[in-house]
């Protein structure tokens, strides 16, 4: 069957899978977050009586404080829910806004050339975050348990603190320079004036202040009131453009995730502003009449790049922010049109970039991001991608808040076809505007088959498709999490154009074979991503739960419930 975009007769059609879903539960609750302290907070509050999406809302708070390098209440995200006593699936889109006196030149020197450092450092780099609101959402919308319990775990570890790790210390060593721009941020982070050593513990008082102002408040208590006074005076002080109506204003919103029928599996995952959920379809499209496992090493990764390219090619020319482009959805998630793009395709060689139809042009967006996965005991389902940008975002907090600020303006276009800080390309579609979301990778995905439930999701900029797709083929041909988070990985994104390896993913003689079909191939130096995932077998009972080896700060656990 080709895969395919499902419109609204999907509630007529639930699958089978959807169905036991309703009827079975799996009584453990599981997580696997990015750390093992966001993930215990997780664990508190499912243990406490809430159910996955009060989970989620205490997760993505305690990673907020101790993974600050990438994700944070200044920041955004997408949060793909499941309800499991409806099959009630909906993305909340908490991705960060351009303020109203944004301008599509205002990265520009007298020169008409890209101020990089402008776009990426500082208040003026910050979009509205969008986290807080949608942590809100989530729980009086969906939750439990009172929005105080739930960033309970949250503040206690801002008031308390928590030891530094090594992903901690590397991450700020690329922006200690930034950071020692504005001495009142750097206290924060960096205790004694550099990068602090393992074990340090790090205290966030004026964070903590946030969180319970968010706790008792509710939206106001960050768009509102001392808090956003704090924000908007500490940010204008240096250098940015934000306002009091610019926070006021900001407001998570639902939207109807992508679906997508392949191979007897129903794939749950996210829609534009994220451009993850339609790529992975289009691959998926490109990919359906050949048979995976049959194939060799060099002949799939071959094919697979070859889908890649074409999609993140289309991915350049048609996706941004659903509120302000035209995205031509149906055309893009046609079979139609998948055969058309895969007539030209051949498996003896490769197609170079240049000669398919389009400018090579990609959206900018970040490569520093944070997932986590969840599930409680009645089969509710949470999928969540949270980002800041670069690592430790714009690297400025305004001071009395405790709230770095992200630079995710960064993931617009500055300028056509000028690179942002990796090296991507953008052009009109993702200009930036007032009140715009800036276009982003962010995958969040749930898989149901007949008998298994998998969800999943990574941080890595614009390789987050490519690791997702790898996860869900993996899934679908019956490995489990520990296999998935754990997988070499390879990318392609259409431009540049190259196949990009983990260091040791593949041996030289199959290196030199995807050469001698046409591929420029790199292996790179440092892997990528940071895959976090939860499975359910109902056919066996067992929940298993997987954070990616190539971090050692994460945390993967499954109990009971009463444990």
């Amino acid at each position: 069957m080709h895969a395919r975009f499902l419109f609204c007769l999907w509630f007529a059609v639930m699958p089978y899978g959807m169905v036991l879903a309703a009827e079975s539960a799996p009584g453990r609750i599981a997580v696997a977050s990015a750390h093992e302290l966001a993930t215990d907070a997780g664990i508190e509050v499912m243990q406490a009586g809430g159910n996955a999406f009060d989970a989620a809302v205490a997760v993505s708070a305690a990673l907020a404080v101790v993974e600050p390098a990438s994700s944070g209440i200044g920041g955004g995200g997408f949060w793909l829910l499941q309800r499991a006593s409806d099959g009630m699936t909906t993305m909340v889109d908490g991705r960060e806004t351009a303020p109203a006196a944004a301008t599509a030149d205002m990265y520009l020197n007298e020169s008409g050339e890209v101020e990089r450092d402008w776009a990426v450092n500082g208040p003026l780099a910050a979009g509205i975050p969008g986290a807080a609101a949608a942590w809100v959402h989530i729980a009086e919308r969906y939750g439990r348990l009172p929005l105080q319990d739930l960033l309970a775990p949250a503040i206690r570890l801002a008031e308390e603190g928590f030891p530094v790790d090594e992903k901690y210390r590397r991450l700020l060593g690329w922006r200690t320079e930034v950071m020692q721009r504005w001495p009142e941020t750097a206290a924060i982070f960096m205790p004694g004036g550099g990068v602090p050593e393992l074990e340090t513990i790090i205290r966030q008082p004026e964070l903590a202040g946030t969180l319970r102002r968010l706790a008792e408040q509710g939206h106001a208590g960050f768009y509102g009131g001392e808090t956003a006074r704090l924000l908007v005076e500490g940010a204008r002080e240096a250098g940015g453009i934000w306002t009091l109506d610019d926070l006021a204003g900001y407001r998570a919103v639902e939207r109807e995730p992508i679906r997508i029928d392949y191979e007897g599996f129903e794939l749950i995952t996210a829609p534009p502003p994220s451009s993850g959920g339609i790529a992975i379809a289009q691959i998926l499209n490109l990919i359906e009449p050949y048979d995976l496992p049959s194939l060799s090493q060099v002949e799939r990764i071959h094919l697979l790049a070859e889908a890649m390219r074409r999609a993140y090619r289309d991915r350049a020319l048609y996706l941004g922010d659903p509120d302000f482009v035209d995205i031509p959805t149906d055309m893009l998630l046609s079979p139609f049109y998948a055969s058309g793009l895969r007539a030209g395709i051949r498996l003896d060689r490769a197609t170079p970039s240049a000669s398919l139809a389009a400018d090579p042009s990609l959206i900018r967006e970040s490569n520093n991001t944070t997932h986590f996965s969840l599930m409680d005991a009645d089969g509710n389902l949470v999928s969540a991608t949270l980002t800041v940008n670069l690592p430790y975002g714009s690297a400025f907090a305004p001071p009395g808040t405790g709230v770095l600020l992200n630079n995710e303006m960064d993931d617009f276009s500055a300028a056509e076809g000028e690179p942002n800080a990796y090296g991507l390309i953008g052009f009109a579609a993702n200009a930036i505007a007032p009140g715009k979301r800036m276009l982003s990778s962010m995958s969040p995905t749930i898989v149901r088959g007949q008998d298994r439930v998998a969800v999943l999701g990574t941080p890595g900029g614009s390789r987050i498709i490519t690791m997702v797709l790898l996860g869900i083929l993996d899934f679908i041909e019956g490995e489990g999490p520990e296999s998935w988070v754990s997988l070499p990985r390879f990318h392609h994104q259409y431009q540049p154009d190259v196949i990009s390896l983990e260091p040791d993913s593949l041996d030289d003689e199959s290196i030199a074979a995807l050469e001698a079909l046409g591929h420029e191939v790199e292996v790179r130096t440092r892997s990528w991503g940071n895959m976090h995932a939860v499975m359910w077998d109902r056919a066996s009972g067992a929940v298993e739960a997987a954070h990616d080896p190539r971090w050692t700060s994460g945390g993967a656990r499954v109990v009971a419930p009463e444990d």
